[in-house]
């Protein structure tokens, strides 16, 4: 490809809005531009890169037994509403009407699609397993897109879904995507750490993330570096120290004024944090067949911790929570700031595990500006459930080895889920098994967003000059540069003879025959970031050959016209054994 010839341009500033590295970079090096909000086009450069990405993916997808498809972007919402999710997603889900005036959605992602293809073509155990993919555009309507390709509205992803006719069959399929997940990134050149997670709204039995570990995530993960514990803050574990044993007190009312907080409670009655009831009130939304129903929830975790929402969500399993408003809390008996389970009826009381073994607590006496003192559970007040809703935070102690924990944020570059037998059962697909009984399918979902993947490549190679592609994923292997002599068209003449050989040779070019200067071009070329620039000029001629320079290293060298094509091809070579001896098989981890 000629320069002269290439749809877009780089551009010496970065759009003001371009807030990471990997935007900046992207859109002065001509791979993206931006036509709305969270949407992009990919130019050509970034197709190319895209192209090989996908390729990579489709490799290991194969090696492991997958079969590629291609699934709709549009679907009837009759599907999602055999799942619930058409009623249990919010305004993320892309929905509209077709002419017929017949609900469609925009596809999030294609289980429903999946349900629908098995339960008309699985008939038999003898069909099973199977393991089917496809790379397709996605929709969801972010409210806040951000950081260019790292948070977007729409995007293409793989996603695989893993079919089996029991749980062991589930396992093997879900090592399996582990250890492809992980030969997938290593080949991309980017270093990733599998975590446990939240199922969300995918559901299921379990679920793991692949994260790239950066500053720019929004994702915070906790790490025990002893022991190597590892998950997402929404679902993290931590070792809760419990308080002394100590015999049950007498219950006491105190006046307490003006302690609205914790803070302000524990300075006042010179107590530690630890010592305390804290009350958070929420609003949930559950959904059944009549509709959409709220309950007020009251949640208690100890004063030293926070309420992390993800698990009371998931303990209470509902679609959302908001906080409550003033009115609902006195509605229910409950004063705020001063608010207590103690005495409270008809109400959700959901507490944290470690409130039953945290005797003698503070907590409020639903009348303003008094505590209780001395609060036991069971004995003063009960719950609906007893379950982890506490957040875990840096320091912590790990709930393996006790060592403390260490906090990094990280983007997310795949999702792995055991789904089970969720979808099957919702949608009928059930298969007759060797005993002739009808059993539903075991369902995997595996999923990879290609545009996310490509920036997070681009935030880890890079210096201040532009982009290091690693050569696996580099949109041109080379990138050609041609500096005309004075007076006399030598250089042109060689520049166009080699960039013809090279092609014939199979090789991958980015050939800058403008007429811009010297100063300009070799700006272009590191901005661009090909893993080898070979220059054409009058004076690398007089030193016996062509120049050739590592992306990313200052070090050049000359060679002659006559051995280039082998040189080239060795080193290219040499570039790929690098990336691929990073490749290890990686244990799963539970």
């Amino acid at each position: 490809m000629r320069t002269t010839q290439l749809f877009g341009q780089t551009l010496r500033e970065a759009p003001v809005e371009a807030d990471v590295t990997s935007h900046r970079l992207l859109v002065r090096a001509g791979f993206i531009r931006q036509l709305g909000a969270g949407i992009f086009t990919y130019l050509h450069l970034a197709k190319r890169s895209i192209t090989k990405i996908e390729n990579l993916i489709r490799e290991e997808m194969d090696a492991i037994g997958g079969q590629e498809i291609s699934m709709p972007v549009v679907h009837p919402a009759d599907i999602w509403k055999e799942t619930g999710r058409w009623h249990q997603i919010g305004s993320e889900m892309g929905r509209f009407r077709d002419k017929n005036e017949h609900d469609m959605v925009l596809a999030m992602t294609h289980e429903e699609v999946v349900g629908d293809l098995v339960r008309r073509e699985i008939q038999s155990y003898k069909q099973l397993p199977r393991l089917i993919y496809h790379i397709q555009t996605k929709w969801r309507d972010d409210p806040r897109p951000r950081a260019g390709l790292i948070r977007v509205r729409e995007f293409t992803m793989k996603d695989s879904y893993s079919l089996d006719s029991d749980g062991g069959g589930l396992n093997h399929q879900y090592c399996a995507h582990y250890q492809a997940y992980f030969n997938i990134y290593n080949r991309c050149s980017l270093p990733v750490t599998a975590i446990r997670s939240d199922t969300g709204m995918m559901g299921g039995s379990m679920a793991h993330e692949f994260m790239y570990l950066t500053d720019i995530g929004e994702d915070t993960l906790l790490i025990c570096d002893q022991c190597g514990y590892k998950a997402n803050r929404q679902v993290a574990r931590f070792n809760k120290e419990p308080l002394p044993v100590e015999e049950a007190k007498e219950i006491v009312k105190v006046s307490t004024p003006g302690t609205h907080s914790i803070d302000s409670l524990v300075k006042y009655l010179n107590i530690p944090r630890e010592k305390t009831a804290k009350a958070v009130f929420l609003v949930a939304q559950f959904q059944d067949n009549s509709g959409i129903n709220e309950k007020f929830i009251f949640a208690v975790v100890r004063g030293d911790m926070e309420l992390n929402e993800t698990k009371l969500l998931n303990a209470i399993k509902a679609k959302e929570l908001r906080p409550a408003r003033d009115d609902e809390i006195l509605a229910i008996g409950a004063v705020p700031g001063f608010a207590s389970p103690v005495g409270l009826k008809n109400v959700l009381i959901i507490v944290d595990d470690i409130i039953p073994v945290s005797p003698n607590l503070v907590s409020g006496a639903n009348e303003t500006d008094y505590h209780f003192l001395n609060v036991n559970y069971q004995r003063d007040f009960s719950s609906s459930q007893v379950v982890d809703i506490a957040s875990a935070n840096e320091g912590c102690g790990c709930p393996d080895c006790g060592s403390p924990l260490t906090a990094s944020r990280g983007v997310e570059v795949g999702n792995i889920f055991k789904l089970g037998t969720h979808y099957s059962e919702l949608l009928n697909c059930n298969f007759l098994a060797s005993d002739g009984s009808l059993k539903p399918v075991y369902m995997g979902s595996y999923g990879i967003g290609i545009g996310r993947l490509l920036a997070c490549i681009v935030e880890e190679h890079h210096d201040q000059n532009g982009i290091i592609w690693p050569v696996s994923v580099a949109p041109y292997q080379i990138h050609m540069v041609l500096l005309r002599g004075k007076g006399d068209e030598k250089s042109e003449i060689i520049a166009e003879q080699l960039y013809k050989i090279l092609i014939k040779a199979g090789l991958e070019v980015l050939y800058d025959d403008s007429l811009d200067s010297p100063g300009i071009k070799f700006n272009n070329a590191d901005l661009i970031g090909c893993p080898i620039r070979i220059t054409v000029s009058d004076r690398a001629a007089t030193q016996g050959g062509i120049e050739i320079k590592l992306r990313g290293q200052e070090d050049k060298s000359i060679i002659p016209m006559d051995n280039i094509v082998q040189y080239l091809t060795t080193k290219l070579n040499t570039l790929l054994v690098e990336i691929s001896n990073k490749a290890t098989v990686v244990p799963y981890a539970n």
